[in-house]
């Protein structure tokens, strides 16, 4: 244990109360005695909630595009240039040059977790002048970082050999602790039920063509979780499948966890044409492998990995309504289906939180050693 006088400064650019990651990392470093403060934004729909720790929602006046970046900028670098604080934890590309400033005007220990390839998101496809003033961000900044971590070694290694700084790797993975005991799924109920989850449902994650596909897929129901960009249309295309698919919003992660649990196939269907997407490890995947769901996942590295390593589960060689429908059939049918129940759950013993979190703690040891 660190004296309780240690104090860190979590950064995010959303409204906190769904990003799990970040609830984990400073749920780990509040057990390791650190006093912690987690920084977000408050929207529209923002609703109360508490932690253990404290919790600090911004005003930025709007709630995306550039404006949104501008004002969050200077937002949280005003907030940090009077916080009481040792260290700054940012997380991701979009709170990194406030607290990288405030690090050096004020002397204080940063540390970077990198969420994903975020200049290569989605989101700036098409998008050149946005996606050039990150790219500046990160090339400015990234080199001159020392301690820093991101979600899997796809993502590491291009960071390393690119700045030439050491990147090291902590996966999304759920609290072992938290994760249901025994699966009591009924193998012969006659509607089987499959699930795709997802806090960012946006354009090329596969939502279209999962629910296209049910068209194709007898004695099963969809169920979609989650939010994003595409779900007016998911919602447009499932309204046509009613009785095949249903709908939910995002929910807290112990409602999305029965949901997942009491689900025989899950989905990760994301598409291979943005590079964040092609090196992403999905949260969703370690969430299936926790409630001993087998997986149906897009031909990714990170993805194909992780299922073929641990037999966990099938992969789809195309993000198409039609190879996603034979997957699942396929999926409903094979023998193999009970070894890959039995296998997420032997996986789920190492792929953990527990385990992964160590790294973390170790980093802001050594940390907090150096610089004091």
């Amino acid at each position: 244990m660190i004296e309780p006088s240690k104090h860190i400064t979590v950064l995010v650019s959303n409204d906190l109360e769904f990003d799990q990651r970040v609830a984990k990392v400073c749920t780990t470093l509040l057990e390791q005695g650190y006093s912690i403060s987690l920084v977000g934004v408050l929207k529209k729909q923002s609703r109360a909630f508490s932690r253990d720790y404290q919790i600090v929602r911004l005003r930025v006046f709007f709630s995306a595009g550039a404006l949104f970046y501008v004002f969050l900028q200077i937002r949280l670098f005003f907030f940090l240039l009077f916080k009481r604080t040792d260290a700054i934890l940012a997380n991701d590309l979009d709170t990194l040059l406030p607290a990288f400033l405030i690090s050096k005007l004020r002397g204080k220990i940063l540390v970077y977790d990198s969420h994903e390839y975020f200049t290569e998101a989605e989101g700036l496809t098409g998008r050149r002048l946005v996606k050039a003033i990150w790219t500046r961000v990160e090339q400015y900044i990234f080199p001159k970082l020392q301690w820093v971590y991101t979600v899997n070694e796809s993502i590491a290694e291009i960071y390393r050999k690119r700045y030439k700084v050491d990147v090291g790797v902590v996966r999304n993975v759920p609290f072992l602790k938290d994760c249901p005991p025994t699966i009591e799924r009924p193998k012969d109920r006659s509607v089987k039920q499959i699930i795709l989850q997802g806090a960012y449902l946006d354009p090329d994650r596969g939502g279209k063509e999962a629910v296209d596909a049910m068209s194709m897929v007898q004695h099963a129901r969809l169920l979609i979780v989650g939010s994003g960009r595409e779900m007016p249309e998911i919602r447009k295309r499932a309204g046509l499948l009613h009785d095949r698919v249903e709908i939910l919003g995002k929910l807290p992660f112990s409602e999305l966890r029965k949901h997942t649990a009491n689900s025989d196939i899950g989905l990760s269907l994301d598409k291979p044409l943005h590079d964040n997407y092609r090196l992403s490890l999905p949260n969703k995947l370690f969430d299936y492998i926790h409630c001993g769901v087998p997986v149906i996942g897009s031909d990714l590295p990170e993805l194909k990995r992780i299922i073929e390593q641990y037999k966990i589960g099938w992969l789809v060689k195309e993000i198409t309504p039609s190879a996603i429908a034979d997957a699942i059939n396929h999926a409903l049918s094979d023998e193999q289906y009970d070894e890959f129940v039995e296998n997420c759950l032997k996986a789920r013993e190492e792929l953990c939180w527990e385990k992964e979190g160590q790294f973390i703690i170790e980093l802001f040891r050594r940390a907090f050693s150096k610089y004091t």
